[in-house]
């Protein structure tokens, strides 16, 4: 063997045993029917190194091993774009899926790293599930050849699996460092803008208004806000033959990443539910909506909004603010639709005064639109302990018409006076309760600062020997947690303090609110909607009655109760 290769007769980056085992003999036959498996791979940041990597020099560099060696029959098994980390790549698992069908005799690739960046998995491949399928595997350029168990670069091929490991948690670690800087600025994360928005041809990394399909987004919305669950949006949309986000993108001839289906104008339930949730309608960036464990699970989970960085006006607003927050509102009491089909505006609006439960509602296909009702859901599991507040869908119609007609005759009519009383009222609450907050809030940052200094103290005791480790790990400990409970309440604080802030700003949008509806006639969905937070049935007991009267409290979309005989101008 020796003298051949030395006499040019086998060629090659590694020498290759040309003596066959007993068992190769017996494989022979055999072997000269099965697959030689040439795997490729490169992931984005793998072609940052240049042309080594590449896809066509490594099928090169494999082919003409191949040749050199005669090994037959190969046959290329590519992922071009995937990590080797993930071992849910489409050419791995083709090759794995013929290995295990015993059609490969050889699977060789450039190097281990090609291969894959998980030390733990790739042991497990070549170790174990190689062999049980009569696989040998070369690794070209480590001189990994499992044919020849007492080859050195065995050994080493761990020690390398663990490096390459090693550079891929650097590689993520660098990304991911990187991305959080961008999120961090405001700048876009994804690729791809929202239904509804397009790149800006003369700078990519800003959206703007795709009107035509905008339009179909904030039809969206109004149909949400008129007490439509995605559903029966998705129905619209699709007996009105509009196209999907999708096939609209396709029609523009723009990419996407949704395959073609056979109807572009069926509308399914999820997509509008997706558009509904989307914050960037409202024209800021949010980034870090979901987030990996690390590079082995690649399962996406949804991050707290807490965690999620909102960047405001990035790029111009499809939805206002206050119409997105309704529609959360709206989605978060969604409620499922009778099995009549029958739906009423005030279904998620309606609560119980006395228990605070939702009041469903109820109806029958015999029933006429005024035997409709609302009751009680507490009262259904629990009847001994809520009475029914039965009311009648048409009754609390009139009662809730009634009442915010008489509002928004007052405020059109009164507005300087109804702005005067109401900010009066609320700064003397809000000038209160932040006095409160703040005098808290210096509290507690002077404790912090105090809890500084015992910390410091503690530091120097126990290096000059006044007190031991076990007694400083103790009380340092105590003083640390009280530390975080610290920052924890002035974050909390400081909210609240800000949220008295924005009352005086919700005071004027409730106004404005309500002058777009004085010339409203008759009680929509949108107005009631757009106006109304949630509304109270109250049941009493009427003396010598089987009846009990009932009354009905209604709180607007404002920082304050509003009670018209209160408010009326002198």
């Amino acid at each position: 063997m020796t003298e051949d290769i030395q006499n040019g007769i086998i060629e090659s980056a590694t020498p290759v045993l040309t003596v066959a085992t007993d068992k190769e003999d017996l494989m022979a036959t055999e072997n000269n029917t099965k697959i030689t498996a040439l795997y490729c791979r490169l992931s984005q940041e793998d072609a940052l190194e240049g042309e080594s990597n590449s896809i066509s020099n490594q099928k090169k560099i494999l082919m003409d091993y191949a040749k050199q060696n005669k090994f037959l029959h190969p046959k290329f098994y590519v992922d071009d774009g995937f990590s080797g980390t993930d071992f849910k790549r489409p050419g791995f698992m083709e090759m794995m899926a013929d290995i295990e069908a015993g059609k490969v005799a050889v699977c060789i690739c450039k190097d281990l790293s090609r291969f894959a960046r998980n030390s733990t998995m790739s042991g497990m491949y070549i170790n174990y599930t190689f062999p049980q399928h009569d696989v040998r595997f070369i690794a070209i350029h480590d001189g990994f050849d499992t044919i020849d168990p007492n080859n050195p670069n065995i050994d080493m091929g761990a020690f390398k699996n663990m490096f390459n490991e090693f550079f891929a948690r650097d590689t993520s670690r660098k990304i991911r460092a990187v991305t959080k800087a961008k999120g961090n600025r405001g700048e876009h994360l994804c690729t791809v803008p929202p239904y509804g928005y397009i790149k800006d041809p003369e700078d990519k990394k800003h959206w703007i208004v795709d009107e035509e399909a905008a339009e179909v987004v904030k039809r969206i919305f109004k149909l949400c806000m008129e007490g439509k669950g995605p559903s029966q949006i998705a129905d619209v949309l699709t007996n009105d033959r509009i196209l999907t986000p999708s096939s609209y993108q396709r029609s523009k001839g723009r990419k996407t990443p949704h395959p073609e289906k056979s109807d572009p104008y069926r509308w399914t339930p999820d997509t509008v539910a997706y558009i509904l949730e989307q914050r960037s309608y409202t024209g800021c960036t949010v980034n870090f909506k979901f987030y990996t464990k690390s590079i082995w699970d690649k399962k996406t989970r949804i991050n707290p909004l807490e965690n999620q960085v909102i960047v405001p006006d990035t790029q111009e607003a499809v939805i206002s603010e206050e119409e997105f927050e309704k529609v959360q509102q709206i989605r978060e009491n969604r409620h499922r639709r009778t099995k009549t089909g029958k739906t009423n505006m005030f279904s998620g609006l309606v609560f119980c005064g006395n228990c605070g439960a939702k009041l469903y509602f109820s109806t029958s296909n015999s029933f006429s639109a005024n035997q409709d009702f609302f009751t009680c859901s507490h009262h259904r599991l629990h009847k001994d302990e809520c009475s029914g507040h039965i009311i009648r869908a048409c009754v609390l119609e009139q009662l809730v018409w009634m009442h915010m007609r008489e509002v928004i005759s007052y405020v059109t009519c009164h507005e300087a006076y109804f702005r005067k009383q109401v900010e009066e009222e609320l700064f003397i609450k809000s000038a209160e309760k932040k006095k409160q907050q703040n005098k808290l809030l210096d509290e507690k940052q002077k404790r912090f600062e105090e809890l500084d200094i015992i910390i410091q103290k503690l530091y120097e005791s126990n290096a000059l020997g006044k007190i031991s480790d076990d007694r400083f790990v103790k009380l340092s400990q105590g003083y640390e947690a009280e530390q975080a409970n610290l920052v924890s309440d002035v974050e909390t604080i400081k909210s609240e303090i800000q949220l008295q802030d924005e009352q005086n700003r919700s005071v004027e949008q409730f106004i404005e609110k309500v002058k777009e509806y004085s010339d409203l006639r008759e009680l929509t969905p949108y107005a009631l909607h757009s106006l109304v937070k949630a509304i109270y049935v109250d049941e009493y007991p009427m003396e010598g009655r089987k009846h009990r009267e009932k009354s009905v409290k209604i709180e607007y979309d404002i920082p304050r109760e509003l009670n018209l005989d209160k408010l009326m101008k002198p």
